[in-house]
């Protein structure tokens, strides 16, 4: 099955984003999976900072959801802040199309991050929960959004990192953002890049409560929403 995924999901060549890090190029959407205008920039800006960081409730362990799991460097960055933190996270990953494995040893995040290889591979290889370090426990899921069965009131933040609404209108409706709300916490996070006018208006529809921020370089905004309960 996951070499059907990897044939209809085909990615290109890799690219070297403007802070030296990697991205890919997936045919299928006709999109890179992160910013050119520098990958581990944009991660760190729009899922890091804005997501993960801003969530200031105190509890023994974050449950963060990434809808998109790509190429693992937002679980990557997250496993890092978790060290830096001391903050236990427990992770889970949803991809229906995972990258195979020729392509995981291509990039150059360990590297760039100063993480050991064989830790961001293991991260890829997680199909059942595995504690990747003492404060980052992770499952990755080989699955779609539509058919991944999200637990009700269980997140506090959660990345959406799907391709674009033209590329998957599938992802972007308001019933999906719907379940989205329902899984994550009163006063959970979710973060995207995109501030597109339908997607504004699926998520108010859903329930959240949404502001626009500064973008990273490349890009002028995106969207914070907070599941107001």
């Amino acid at each position: 099955m996951l070499k059907l995924y990897f044939c209809i999901m085909k990615t290109g060549a890799l690219t070297v984003t403007r802070d030296g890090s990697h991205t890919l190029y997936n045919e299928r959407a006709g999109e890179h999976y992160h910013s050119t205008f520098g990958a581990i920039q944009e991660s760190k800006h729009i899922f890091i900072q804005a997501g993960l960081s801003a969530y200031q409730s105190v509890t023994e362990k974050l449950q963060v959801l990434e809808i998109g799991f790509g190429t693992g460097l937002n679980a990557l960055l997250t496993l890092l802040w978790a060290e830096k933190n001391h903050q236990k996270i427990k992770y889970c990953g949803v991809e229906a199309f995972p990258l195979p494995d020729v392509v995981i040893k291509q990039l150059n995040y360990p590297e760039l991050l100063h993480v050991d290889r064989a830790l961001f591979e293991k991260m890829h290889q997680a199909k059942a929960p595995v504690w990747v370090s003492s404060f980052f426990e992770m499952q990755l899921l080989p699955v779609s959004f539509q058919e991944y069965e999200a637990p009700l009131n269980h997140f506090h933040v959660i990345y959406f990192d799907a391709f674009s609404p033209e590329s998957q209108p599938e992802m972007w409706t308001e019933e999906g953002f719907l379940k989205l709300y329902k899984t994550l916490v009163p006063q959970g996070i979710l973060v995207t890049y995109s501030c597109k006018g339908s997607v504004k208006r699926a998520l108010k529809a859903a329930g959240f409560q949404i502001e626009k921020l500064p973008g990273p370089p490349g890009k002028r905004e995106f969207l914070r929403a907070v599941a107001k309960k």
